[in-house]
């Protein structure tokens, strides 16, 4: 039985690609006659915070104090997604672009499962992400621990001068990786890849022992602390310079893996900024995503669910 630290004194400041998560629910009985493709009858529709939006989500429901600045355009899905927050709790600093698109990912879900994914997006205006900075620099000495989700959608153009000022603030750093430039990371505390986003980087490898050989030259490399590989139904490996650690996964029933990443970074970075070691934060971070991938959709784990399976 592992002791939760209380969470509620945590301010956590979150900056990151935002999006709108917007699903279409309905019934499938036929197939269209105009191509081979099932016909849905939408029968009801929901919207849920999406990316940096949702790890944003997931460290309110463990209790923490949450802080999100982002950038979004001045249309229906950036004020939706402000409305959603505003009610989550979540302190937010959204960044408006009028030449830019609020992403949006359209899932359209037929008997309980989802049958297309529909993307809206496009990049941010330089000059938007500029101001960002500054709102980053001034919060900064307001919260104990900093994630920075990327998606790639351009929102985290300044990431390197973003953990600089982190570090310098004396703040832990976590970071949600995407893409193949990761010497844009050097210096974060801790790097959150999935299994996919480690090989795509470091290359495959044979056995357990060549996996931690190529995490740890890219630790070394980037100058982490620490590096958490989540390998789905293996689980997730930590590295760090006092060695490995490894938890398997927990999941009951795998429903739905979308959001389960936001939910460990956002997990990892509540507990550290509650005082717990690193590889007790992982523990954590595996049980909470074990539930999550339990519900449809992105979804969040309670503290109180948390606590159920300590």
């Amino acid at each position: 039985m592992n002791t939760i630290p209380d969470t509620s004194k945590t301010r956590i400041l979150i900056v990151g690609d935002v999006m709108l998560d917007r699903y279409w629910f309905g019934d499938v009985s036929r197939i269209s006659p105009e191509a081979p493709v099932p016909v849905v009858k939408v029968e009801r529709t929901e919207e849920r915070p999406g990316g940096a939006a949702n790890v944003a989500r997931n460290c309110a429901a463990l209790g923490a104090r949450v802080t999100l600045l982002s950038v979004v355009g001045a249309d229906e899905a950036g004020k939706s997604l402000a409305h959603l927050l505003g009610n989550s709790g979540i302190e937010c600093s959204l960044h408006e672009d009028a030449k830019l698109s609020t992403t949006v990912k359209l899932r359209v879900i037929g008997r309980q499962q989802q049958l297309l994914r529909i993307d809206f997006e496009n990049a941010p205006d330089h000059e938007v992400l500029q101001t960002k900075l500054a709102d980053f620099e001034s919060r900064l000495a307001a919260c104990d621990v900093v994630i920075l989700s990327d998606y790639g959608k351009g929102g985290l153009a300044h990431i390197t001068e973003m953990i600089s000022l982190a570090r310098a603030a004396g703040k832990q750093v976590l970071v949600d990786p995407k893409g193949e430039e990761y010497a844009r990371y050097a210096g974060a505390t801790l790097l959150t890849p999935n299994r996919s986003e480690f090989r795509a980087v470091a290359g495959r490898w044979k056995d357990e022992a060549e996996l931690a050989q190529k995490a740890d030259r890219l630790r070394k490399e980037l100058k982490l602390d620490a590096l958490l590989v989540t390998r789905s139904e293996e689980g997730m490996t930590l590295f760090s310079s006092g060695g490995m650690t490894h938890e398997p996964a927990l999941a009951r029933e795998v429903y739905d893996v979308s959001g389960a990443g936001d939910t460990v970074i956002a997990t990892l970075a509540v507990m550290l900024g509650s005082g717990l070691p690193m590889q007790q934060a992982m523990r954590q971070a595996n049980l909470a995503a074990g539930i999550v991938v339990g519900k449809l959709g992105t979804a969040t784990c309670s503290l109180d669910e948390l606590k159920q399976v300590n």
